[in-house]
């Protein structure tokens, strides 16, 4: 898959993408990086540890806190698009779900739409189409800052493996090339725990829709309450989550902690065959 100037070969490849919100209330980085040139380091930081692709939002999925307007979230991402465009060649997505904020966000040098949404947005998808863009289809009951309280399924692995095929469907239909889509089962947004490590124990079934599949768990709640940890204390959780997705199919980790991301991932491909060592020396 070719998203601006990288290529990847997710056959025996995976890309680690970073997270780097201008928002005062993410869930996980409250607020560390909102200030543009806070923005600016906490992204070259993270190409500098190893990430392939820079994920920029500026509205926090959860529904706690206050509404962002369309003016606002175009004034938090497309400054920060800009000054990391310049500085890198590294795959950049906008964290949105607004049309014109996806416009917008093309034309500052993303190159990918990460939509948490479903393209709920028509205007969304004929963005990414008249850019030949690249767009992340990602499953959820409700967009960001709305409460959906207490989801239910019969069965959570096959409505979301129908919701994708559906509205993938639509992106084609909208203009959207099907080589240029990327698909997410939306760990925990809309679905409690149970849910989500359902959904993740079956993650071959949505690999199986012939998209390449991110996932992005990092720090998640379903992480904390299966082990009862706090927020600032998943790291490991969110490692052994991210490797057992890359062996049942997923091949983007969306994360927060860059450079242990990346260690547990190399050392994944390599025990898969899929790259030699860097350094290879002991009893040589």
């Amino acid at each position: 898959m070719k998203l601006g100037a990288r290529t990847f070969d997710f056959s025996r490849q995976v890309a680690v993408m970073a997270i780097i919100n201008r928002t005062p209330d993410s869930f996980h980085d409250r607020g560390r990086t909102f200030a543009l040139d806070k923005a600016v380091e906490a992204a070259l930081s993270a190409v500098s540890d190893g990430a392939d692709w820079l994920d920029i939002g500026g509205v926090p999925f959860g529904p706690d806190g206050p509404q962002v307007g369309v003016t606002e979230e175009i004034d938090r991402v497309v400054p920060l698009i800009e000054a990391i465009r310049a500085a890198t060649d590294a795959v950049i997505s906008v964290d949105t779900h607004r049309g014109t904020v996806a416009e917008a966000a093309i034309r500052a040098g993303a190159d990918v739409v990460n939509d948490t949404s479903g393209v709920s947005d028509p205007a969304l998808a004929t963005a990414v189409a008249a850019a030949n863009a690249g767009l992340v289809v990602t499953h959820s009951l409700s967009g960001p800052r709305v409460h959906h309280p207490r989801p239910t399924y019969d069965d959570v692995t096959a409505e979301v493996v129908a919701f994708l095929r559906d509205r993938v469907a639509f992106a084609e239909q909208s203009g959207v090339a099907p080589d240029k889509i990327i698909v997410d089962p939306g760990h925990d947004l809309n679905k409690n725990t149970l849910h989500t490590l359902a959904l993740t124990r079956r993650l071959p079934e949505l690999a199986a829709l012939g998209h390449p599949l991110l996932v992005a768990l990092s720090n998640k709640d379903f992480i904390g309450e299966t082990l009862n940890r706090p927020q600032h204390d998943r790291l490991p959780g969110s490692l052994a989550a991210a490797v057992f997705c890359v062996l049942n199919g997923a091949r983007i980790i969306r994360v927060h902690d860059v450079r242990a991301s990346v260690d547990a991932i190399r050392m994944t491909e390599a025990l898969l065959g899929w790259h030699d060592p860097v350094n290879l020396r002991h009893n040589m």
